[in-house]
């Protein structure tokens, strides 16, 4: 044990990056080298490689293979499995799926009762019954084009505005809907309230946009330290 810790110590104190005892880190590799491309496994997608004559490009690159939740299902969707990702607790992802499952079968009422009382063509013509599509038009709607980073100068940290990617903003905006649906009341079903604020944000209304419209105001607020971020 004495020799152990003599080694750990030596370990830590070295410079330049060398680690004494490389196992007890995690390992970052890749079972794939780099020149691998991601697969494609949607039909619509492949049906676009077909007609666009892109597949040719395609046939002498080699593919990494697809995962297992990675299906051509037409009952698959990538942010779907994604937002249940972010909703699970615990790792109890069938509980997370059947919460969504909820929230569609509300949105889908709701949606088909405003459609019913609507007498006006053009708004029922108009309005959206999809869960999903609903779904990814309040990601959409949500997701902020900036961010906040602190940034230290002469030894004060400042709150940076800096822009986002596009997978980040997805981040924060799915996020912000979890964390809505756990600060709810409790006399509201989490299912309930789902489903009610992403009707909201489909409309670009409720507490996520608010949310999104917030961080704004506080990155226009603190455009004077813009330069902060390339200095």
């Amino acid at each position: 044990m004495a020799l152990f810790a003599k080694y750990l110590r030596i370990g830590s104190t070295v410079k330049h990056g060398f680690q004494a005892f490389p196992q007890l880190t995690t390992a970052k590799y890749s079972v794939y080298p780099p020149h691998f491309a991601e697969p494609v496994y949607k039909k619509q997608e492949l049906d676009k490689l077909y007609e666009s004559g892109e597949i040719e490009n395609y046939k002498l690159i080699p593919f990494k293979a697809a995962k297992s939740n990675e299906t051509c299902s037409i009952f698959h969707d990538p942010m779907v499995a994604k937002f249940i990702n972010y909703m699970l607790l615990k790792g109890q992802k069938k509980l997370a799926r059947e919460v969504l499952e909820k929230t569609f079968e509300k949105i889908k009422k709701l949606q088909l009762e405003k459609y019913n009382r609507e007498t006006d063509p053009e708004k029922k013509a108009s309005m959206i019954i999809d869960p999903v599509v609903i779904l990814k038009k309040a990601v959409a709607n949500s997701k902020p084009l900036l961010k906040l980073t602190a940034v230290k100068r002469g030894g004060s940290f400042y709150q940076v505005p800096v822009p986002i990617t596009d997978k980040e903003s997805t981040f924060y905006a799915m996020r912000w809907f979890v964390q809505c649906g756990r600060e709810k009341d409790k006399s509201i079903s989490f299912a309930d309230f789902m489903a009610t604020e992403l009707i909201k944000a489909s409309n670009n209304d409720g507490k996520v946009v608010n949310k999104k419209l917030d961080l704004h105001k506080q990155c226009e607020a603190n455009r004077a330290y813009a330069h902060y971020r390339w200095s």
